[in-house]
């Protein structure tokens, strides 16, 4: 019996003195099952984003095709989430010509949302991470 490992290496919790990061290969599940992971945060998922979310979707999915209708929106949205991606860009070489590259950004939930699908796969777009104000998820009441 083989696990596929292929993934772990984008599924991860880190914390600093403002936010808290969390790898977007992680599905809800995993997240609430993370003996790491803020008590705080694993209560909001439970209460608020499994609501219009399948406890087995990934927060790349879940990011990716986010829509602001969505109550998991909303809920980001007071939690100042941010989103980390990989995506191509053009740059121009020294001397002359443009060669195609891929760039990291980090996005505000709202801005990243407001691309349309057609735009994020235009871009090769990949969600790499979400970052959560710790004020924000200390503000936020369960």
């Amino acid at each position: 019996m083989t696990t596929d490992n292929r993934n772990d290496d984008f599924k991860y919790f880190m914390q600093d003195s403002s936010f808290i990061y969390l790898g977007a290969k992680f599905s809800y599940a995993e997240i609430l099952a993370q003996e790491m992971v803020a008590f705080k945060y694993k209560s909001i998922v439970e209460h608020y984003i499994l609501k219009d979310t399948d406890s087995e979707t990934t927060l790349e999915s879940q990011l990716y095709y986010m829509t602001p209708d969505q109550f998991s929106y909303k809920t980001y949205l007071q939690l100042k989430a941010r989103v980390k991606v990989s995506m191509l860009v053009q740059k121009k070489r020294l001397f002359g010509g443009e060669k195609t590259v891929y760039e990291n950004k980090v996005m505000k939930l709202d801005e990243f949302v407001g691309m349309n699908l057609a735009k994020k796969k235009q871009c090769g777009m990949v969600v790499q991470e979400l970052a959560l104000s710790k004020l924000a998820l200390m503000a936020f009441s369960v």
